[in-house]
């Protein structure tokens, strides 16, 4: 149930491909086996109009949504891995980094639900 959502500068998917970064970012996550097979969800918003800094340095963040239940290390360790393969990946852009948040049980909703 996990939604790993990638906001980047539109040069990113220039330099690979968005199915090559997403695919990292679903395969680094999977790895931490925190997440049921298949629940992974990966998204990409390439962005031509940003302000980094005052700059437009290009950039990597990744918001990761995920059911609460997770605790603090898990989910440390998780940010750290992604941020890790993502600077292999680019390691000549300039900020690459992840916030997680939960969900909350009780006021989280999909169809099947109703």
């Amino acid at each position: 149930m996990p939604h790993f959502i990638i906001d980047c500068s539109e040069n990113i998917i220039s330099l690979k491909s968005p199915k090559d970064i997403m695919q990292k970012v679903y395969d680094t996550a999977e790895t931490t086996e925190l997440f049921d097979e298949g629940d992974i969800k990966v998204r990409i918003n390439p962005y031509k109009y940003y302000n980094v800094g005052n700059t437009t340095n290009d950039f990597i963040h990744v918001f990761a949504n995920m059911m609460e239940g997770r605790s603090v290390t898990q989910k440390s360790r998780l940010s750290k891995k992604i941020v890790a393969e993502l600077k292999m990946m680019f390691p000549d852009v300039p900020v690459i980094s992840i916030n997680i948040r939960d969900f909350e049980k009780v006021t989280y909703c999909n169809k099947s639900m109703i």
